[in-house]
């Protein structure tokens, strides 16, 4: 057990089953955002850490790729927007954390196109237009046979912004769980491309 992990052990004994303080609060949303839930024996006694989600997602992992991969392209206007979505996501505004996640997801492709297709991407106006960019067959940076990208639309990257776009910055649209998933989503996504752009296609 590293001395993390053991201090997190610690904390978690002080949490009461109805997580009302602040500082309950804030470290109940991080441990979920790192994919992990304190359960409660009887009568809200002894609380213990498990893991919410499968080992595979590793979302600690992926947030510290993402991050250094950011850092590494240099993509300073996404790495502010995940920034605050994760701090809006520890103070539990959902509802802003949801707005910067789909601002992040689109200045990171926003900046991928400007990476691979500097003039190309100038000339585009709109984020939109930068994204087929990418699905172009002179680029291939987004796969059409993986239907991450369709003259249609109806593909996995419109969909996951048709999402993303719900319960944004309205006020009372959104709960915990939408905005833990589509960070993970988001996270998840981001590396999986940026991974794509470190490694080449």
């Amino acid at each position: 057990m590293t001395l993390g992990e053991a201090v997190v052990r610690e904390a978690v004994q002080l949490l009461r089953a109805e997580l009302s303080l602040p500082r309950e609060l804030a470290l109940g949303r991080g441990l979920a955002r790192d994919g992990y839930v304190v359960s409660f024996g009887d009568y809200g006694r002894d609380p213990t850490l498990r893991a919410a989600l499968p080992d595979e997602v590793q979302l600690p992992e992926t947030d510290d790729e993402v991050h250094q991969l950011l850092k590494s392209f240099q993509f300073t206007t996404p790495l502010g927007h995940l920034d605050q979505a994760v701090e809006a996501h520890t103070r539990g505004d959902w509802a802003a954390c949801n707005s910067q996640l789909r601002t992040f997801l689109e200045s990171l492709f926003d900046d991928i196109a400007r990476n691979v297709r500097p003039q190309e991407a100038a000339q585009r106006p709109s984020s939109s237009n930068r994204r087929a960019l990418l699905a172009d067959p002179s680029v291939g940076f987004l796969a059409v046979d993986r239907n991450e990208w369709t003259a249609d639309g109806k593909n996995y990257v419109n969909g996951l912004f048709k999402m993303l776009h719900t319960e944004g910055s309205h006020p009372g649209l959104s709960d915990e769980d939408h905005s833990t998933f589509r960070l993970h989503v988001v996270l998840i996504t981001a590396r999986t491309f940026l991974r794509r752009l470190h490694y080449g296609r």
